[in-house]
């Protein structure tokens, strides 16, 4: 199975045109989904996870139901049993296999899949230049892109679960360099803009745009590393209940976590296979129970969304740092810059925004329906599709959640 990293078209989101997007991002997908087998493709490790396969055709009945049904008349649906299967949470679209059964699909195949892609992505390209349908198109992008970053780290989980520790991709990751001693973006507070300003894409959950009261406040500048994650957990990090928010530390009891995801010995586990854990790279696969008690631990704490984003948006490149750029296997390198590496926990609640409205019909599905227990990250990670992020983005996860490259920044007060 492992091979060396193919390289999948790329384009900057921020100057290519709608087709070179599109193009660009089918055909990122599928090179990132070269190296799996069919039996690679349809595994399933959790019910957060899905396969490969799932993804490959879940992105691909979107372009069908959302553009091609309703504006390509003489297209057909090319199997009219696959939306049942490829639907993910549209309430809309109608009835759907449970999230928990995407893994029990070895049919259609791996390969029927592709084929089908190839057919929907040729019946997109009469649409891509209808200025009409831009906003709709930029929206499918962005849902593929972010069914990449999905692709990349559901497998990895999926293939963790074998004892062997198979490598999705030969080779040894280059090592990070030295991480500088920890400095800080001061803040002054005072009256900050927060959401997107209405330049190009952005999600519904990324406005109205609104004015926030922000206390003085310093971030730092660059990620907390796997070696500083060590001194937490050599002193004792994960044993100490004074660290750990009360659900927090009923989780690290109940589940018996006494370290990040994928760490075994001096080892982590990666895309390609076990390999020596760097000290100097930024830690990645943690929760945001493990990264708030970090920063009580650190004698910090986390930022808030909007202490982050009103530092992003005073000059830091969204396209900079470690970001995915082509089909190799992404690993946290770390450096300065806020973005790329891995997404940020903050200490926000996922909340709708001042006069948010969920849209019409089921896009209006998208984001507004899960603000509800979550919490908000900030940034890119290294599986993130370099363009995909802006100051203004908000991911979401649950707290407990640590299977995607999720990590942390300190912040304190002034």
């Amino acid at each position: 199975m492992p091979q060396s990293a193919p390289q999948g078209e790329h384009s900057d989101d921020a100057v290519a045109s709608p087709a070179a997007r599109f193009r660009a991002t089918r055909a990122l997908t599928e090179a990132l989904a070269g190296p799996l087998s069919d039996a690679d493709a349809s595994l399933q490790s959790m019910e957060d996870a899905s396969p490969a396969k799932w993804h490959l055709a879940h992105t691909t009945w979107f372009w069908e139901t959302f553009l091609l049904r309703d504006h390509a008349p003489r297209y057909r649906l090319y199997r009219e049993d696959w939306p049942f299967l490829f639907n993910s949470y549209y309430e809309a679209e109608g009835a759907r296999i449970s999230r928990a059964a995407r893994g029990l699909l070895s049919r259609p195949t791996l390969a029927e899949v592709l084929e089908w892609r190839a057919v929907v992505t040729d019946a997109m390209m009469p649409l891509l230049d209808d200025p009409a349908l831009v906003g709709l198109i930029a929206l499918g992008v962005a849902h593929e892109q972010q069914h990449i970053e999905l692709l990349l780290t559901d497998i990895k989980h999926a293939l963790f679960q074998n004892p062997l520790g198979p490598a999705m991709w030969d080779g040894s990751p280059a090592a990070a360099s030295p991480a500088a001693p920890l400095g800080w973006h001061s803040h002054p507070g005072g009256i900050a803009m927060i959401g997107h300003d209405g330049t190009g894409f952005a999600f519904d959950n990324e406005g109205p745009r609104h004015r926030v009261l922000l206390e003085p406040f310093a971030l730092a500048d660059r990620l907390i590393t796997n070696g500083e994650w060590d001194e937490f957990t050599v002193d004792g990090g994960y044993r100490n209940a004074r660290l750990w928010l009360a659900d927090g530390w009923g989780w690290v009891q109940r589940e018996g976590v006494a370290a990040p995801l994928y760490w075994q010995d001096n080892q982590n586990f990666t895309h390609q296979g076990w390999q020596a854990r760097d000290p100097n790279a930024p830690v990645t696969h943690i929760s945001y129970f493990e990264a708030d008690a970090f920063a009580t631990w650190a004698g910090a704490r986390l930022p808030t969304e909007f202490e982050w984003e009103a530092v992003a948006a005073s000059g830091h490149d969204p396209a900079g740092g470690n970001q995915l750029d082509s089909a190799a296997p992404p690993l946290p390198q770390g450096g300065p810059g806020l973005f790329g590496d891995c997404w940020q926990f903050t200490r926000s609640a996922y909340l709708p925004y001042p006069g948010f409205r969920v849209a019409d019909g089921a896009v209006g599905e998208y984001n507004g329906k899960f603000m509800s227990g979550q919490v908000v990250l900030r940034g890119a990670s290294c599986a993130t599709v370099r363009g995909h992020s802006r100051a203004s983005y908000r991911n979401f996860f649950y707290s407990n959640q640590r299977w995607q490259f999720t990590g942390l920044r300190l912040a304190k007060d002034a």
